[in-house]
């Protein structure tokens, strides 16, 4: 008799063991569900269990105040990037008008006699003049390419006339630096849902960065699955700093004239167009990529 009531007792706790694993299972597929649902959209509810066990809602209340440190941070981080953005609209508004006294009053003294020294000095203002000029339009530009609250326009393009156009529009530029690209395209055109103005500008900042750190070169392939490659020998680059061309503001000290802004407004619309974009860097050449999924 005995035997049988260790043995009803033993079946009878392992019931009872997987009951209770059961429910830690679906309470962990709750939680797991829950935080990704939070995680993923902006929203302020909180994990809340159906479960009853107090180890896993205290977990969940752990994961809770977590979640509202990590709330508070988002929202601290957000207003600071709103507010950075729009200082540096208005500083680049508040630039505009004396940029645009300065240069007028160098074109009227370009007209007086001068020097040899006056019309030197002359030049090297000039150039500072057009270079800040050039950062100002490029902070307008970066502002308003990273302000997400309007959504951009989209419709029907082929990429492979959006990029002969920029192409077209560059090419004084490149032929200026002895650069002669090679261009590969389908001759079916590759039709993505874009936004041309922004497609276009994308385009312009990477042939910009072509001829900045070009040895002579670059290739242009665009392929029939929506992606794009700029390729060209940049023996002034590594690896480190190609790592880092997308960041704001950053500059490699061979780039002439260039204003760090660039490459980061090209990542900006790229991403907000729902595209990807990289830079690599083997056997001396480096290579940007750009991926507009259908």
């Amino acid at each position: 008799m005995l035997p049988w009531v260790l043995c009803a007792a033993l079946a009878m706790f392992i019931f009872v063991l997987c009951v209770r694993l059961h429910l830690i299972h679906r309470s962990l597929r709750e939680i797991d569900a829950r935080l990704a649902e939070i995680l993923a959209g902006d929203t302020n509810v909180l994990i809340d269990l159906s479960s009853g066990d107090q180890q896993l809602r205290s977990f969940a209340a752990s994961l809770n105040r977590q979640l509202r440190l990590l709330r508070k941070r988002q929202n601290c981080f957000l207003s600071g990037d709103r507010e950075l953005k729009e200082a540096i609209a208005n500083i680049s508004h508040d630039l505009r008008t004396p940029l645009t006294a300065i240069c007028g009053y160098l074109d009227l003294l370009e007209r007086e006699e001068q020097s040899e020294a006056a019309r030197r000095y002359l030049s090297i203002i000039a150039g500072r003049a057009d270079a800040m000029r050039e950062l100002t339009e490029e902070l307008l530009r970066y502002t308003v390419a990273a302000s997400a609250g309007e959504p951009l326009e989209v419709a029907p393009l082929s990429l492979n006339d959006v990029l002969e156009e920029a192409v077209a529009e560059s090419y004084a530029a490149l032929c200026s630096r002895s650069i002669a690209p090679e261009i590969c395209m389908p001759d079916a055109p590759v039709v993505r849902a874009l936004n041309r103005a922004a497609l276009l500008r994308v385009f312009e900042n990477l042939l910009s960065n072509a001829a900045r750190h070009s040895d002579g070169d670059l290739e242009i392939r665009l392929a029939q699955d929506g992606s794009v490659c700029f390729s060209n020998a940049a023996s002034g680059l590594d690896e480190l700093q190609v790592g880092r061309l997308f960041d704001r503001f950053y500059t490699v000290e061979t780039a002439r004239g260039s204003t760090g802004l660039g490459l980061s407004i090209a990542r900006v619309l790229t991403e907000r167009m729902g595209g990807r974009i990289d830079a690599g860097y083997a056997g001396g050449r480096l290579t940007i990529r750009l991926q507009f999924p259908a």
